[in-house]
């Protein structure tokens, strides 16, 4: 293990790799329970609120345990980045495995979707924001926060599984995700592949500045205001470019 521990973090560690001391276990989950927190923030800034915060933060709280059960302090990686992996893994395993987008919320994306198919046919163009909020009778705001909310349902939906002979628990990114249930048929794995294909395809075709935009919101977690500093742009101007993105994006996925 990268050694960059007080003497007192060492001796937690020592107890708790030759003893599977308890009081070690507890004691080391409170020094990096920061983690958890750093996750629950990151990834609930991209739900629902009807998504509760405490529900995610027993999530990170199973991974963060399953990363110190896991942990080979030979290897040449600091626990706190193989814990992240693991947090992040377990939070999202989670969300895929619950119904997180309640009833009304998927009504919702559904009329949003419908609204924007409709306008496109009719004017030819992609539809703003504010035209799809009249036609559906809710706000700009409300229509960007639909399809956000639908697009990162699409990306938990997708996530592949690590490849088989990668080295356990060095996989990281907002899809972590643990192997699929042997019960899944190989028709879902096609329809599965073709959507992330499509995805994977639509991002591409983005300009690049939009590429840049989504990879910072969506994978890298950065909000707007942080985004518009790392681009020199105000935060109203990256919204603007993340919304011009999202619809791209929906408007592909929804001939898959």
């Amino acid at each position: 293990m990268v050694n960059t521990n007080t003497p007192l973090e060492q001796e937690l560690w020592n107890e708790w790799i030759n003893n599977r001391s308890n009081h070690a276990a507890n004691e080391l989950i409170a020094n990096y329970h920061y983690l958890v927190s750093f996750h629950v923030e990151r990834i609930s800034s991209h739900l629902p609120n009807s998504v509760s915060k405490e529900d995610i933060r027993s999530l990170g709280l199973i991974g963060l345990y399953d990363a110190l059960k896991k942990f080979e302090p030979n290897r040449d990686l600091k626990f706190d980045t193989y814990a992240s992996i693991r947090i992040r893994g377990a939070i999202i395993d989670g969300l895929r495995k619950e119904d997180w987008l309640p009833r009304s919320l998927r009504e919702k994306v559904k009329k949003v979707e419908k609204a924007h198919q409709q306008l496109e046919q009719k004017n030819q163009r992609s539809p703003s924001s504010e035209e799809i909020a009249e036609l559906v009778g809710i706000s700009p705001g409300e229509v960007e926060q639909v399809v956000k909310d639908g697009l990162f349902a699409n990306v938990l939906s997708i996530e592949e599984k690590p490849k088989s002979g990668s080295r356990e628990g060095v996989r990281e990114g907002i899809g972590y995700s643990l192997p699929d249930s042997p019960k899944e048929n190989p028709e879902s794995k096609v329809v599965q592949k073709e959507v992330k294909d499509e995805l994977v395809a639509s991002i591409k075709a983005l300009n690049e500045k939009e590429q840049l935009v989504v990879s910072l919101f969506y994978f890298d977690e950065l909000t707007f205001t942080e985004i518009g500093q790392v681009l020199d742009l105000t935060t109203s101007r990256i919204s603007q470019i993340h919304k011009k993105a999202i619809f791209k994006i929906r408007k592909a996925l929804s001939k898959v």
